[in-house]
Formats: structure tokens, sequence, C-alpha cells
């Protein structure tokens, strides 16, 4: 995969001071990256922790309104003038 960023100066001059490529330390970055999200998800074990994920997920959805039992496009533009 080839991606083309514009390199902010600050981090070209992190990766000459480490002595890498822009494109190798970006790389090294973005690997520390994934796993650190990885390593989010697998604390998420017990089922106990993912009740309190979805939960928290869920703690407003009291206040979504309840769907129109046909949805007509009157509806969906609604709010607007």
């Amino acid at each position: 995969m080839v991606i083309r960023v514009n390199v902010p100066e600050a981090l070209a001059a992190q990766a000459q001071a480490r002595g890498v490529p822009v494109e190798a330390y970006v790389e090294e970055l973005l690997a520390q990256q994934a796993a650190t999200v990885s390593a989010e998800a697998r604390r998420l074990q017990t089922p106990e922790q993912i009740r309190a994920w979805l939960d928290s997920l869920a703690q407003f959805s009291d206040k979504i309104p309840p769907l129109p039992e046909t949805i007509s496009r009157e509806w969906i533009y609604r709010d607007h003038d």
C-alpha cells in the first residue's frame, strides 16, 4: 500500500534524530499504535467488563426517538426548511 502525506517538519526532524528515513519512522509509529489498540481490545476479557462497555455505549439510548412504522421522504426531511 502506498500512502502519500505531507510530513510535518517536526516528524521529519524526529526521524532524522533517530537516523532513519521518514517512511520507516512513520511505519514504526503506526505499528506501535496498532499494538496499543490491540492491547486495549484484549483487556476487555471478563463478561463484567464487556457488559460495562456495552452499557456505556447504550447510556443515552433512551434519548433516541422511536422510528415511525413507515419511513417517508417527508419524515426524513421533517426538520429541514
